[in-house]
């Protein structure tokens, strides 16, 4: 039981605080944890800048009390759980036959912003899911784009996603202390996703794209969710990428990370260590 005000998932939370949600949870054994997440939301006046609920973030900062034994959380509600629904190649797809081009023989290249259950999206989605090594995994705030070249054909799919909480080379490079991450970290996007369609042999296509994307991301960020960006943070994997696009869009590297999962709790769960890149968007 926590006996001081300390901060979680970005709130500061009291010793009252606690008895209170403890008590709230306890009259309310109806609830899936869905409905808790999103009525402690209404309760504790939690939005983002657009006026839009931060069920996300509760639901997190409730699973977290719960994983400390702080709180008791209703059981799963399995029947009630949506199972995924696969990522279908669009009508007639025919993977193209791989081909070469000079990058100004298809500019000027656009870069549209992904829109949900648009065909556009379906597509990037689908790209994602069958041609990159991670998949696709959309978590929190967001925001994908698709390039196509003069003639309309799909050459890329990005995907930035919501911040690492912690990043030991990223932090001391920004000098951030715990309490200036915790109110900078909406200002700084990763990019988790970058694919170049792999029938697609176009030489500084990677880090033309890095370039465009970081020129107009900020303004997209804000339109989407109110509030703009500062940085770009993303992980490469070192034993597979050299990284060479990120440092020719004049990203910098600012650290490798240690090779451990942030579930490692026992010291003994090796990952692949990534290098840790950063972009200044605002200058």
């Amino acid at each position: 039981m926590h006996h001081q005000t300390f901060i979680l998932q970005g709130r500061q939370v009291s010793p009252d605080d606690l008895v209170w949600l403890q008590n709230w949870i306890a009259d309310h054994p109806h609830y899936s944890r869905k409905r808790l997440a999103r009525e402690l939301c209404q309760l504790w006046h939690w939005h983002d800048a657009r006026g839009r609920l931060k069920d996300f973030a509760a639901r997190s900062f409730l699973l977290k009390l719960a994983a400390q034994g702080v709180v008791s959380l209703p059981p799963l509600q399995q029947h009630q759980r949506r199972s995924r629904s696969p990522v279908l190649p669009p009508p007639d797809w025919i993977e193209p036959a791989p081909w070469t081009a000079a990058l100004p023989t298809l500019q000027p290249i656009q870069l549209e912003v992904v829109v949900p259950r648009s065909s556009l999206s379906r597509r990037w989605a689908f790209y994602l899911a069958r041609y990159h090594y991670l998949g696709l995994h959309v978590v929190g705030e967001n925001l994908g784009y698709l390039a196509r070249d003069t003639q309309g054909r799909d050459l890329a799919c990005l995907l930035f996603g919501a911040a690492a909480w912690r990043c030991a080379p990223r932090d001391r490079f920004l000098g951030w202390t715990d309490s200036q991450r915790r109110e900078r970290l909406a200002q700084l996007a990763n990019n988790t996703r970058f694919l170049i369609l792999p029938w697609v042999r176009v030489p500084h296509l990677a880090s033309h794209l890095l370039g465009a994307v970081a020129r107009r991301i900020d303004a997209d960020w804000q339109a989407k969710y109110g509030h703009g960006l500062e940085w770009l943070e993303t992980f490469v994997q070192r034993d597979r990428f050299a990284a060479t696009c990120y440092r020719a869009a004049n990203w910098r590297h600012v650290g490798d990370t240690t090779g451990r999962s942030r579930q490692d709790r026992d010291h003994d769960r090796r990952v692949p260590v990534k290098a840790v890149y950063l972009y200044r968007v605002r200058r």
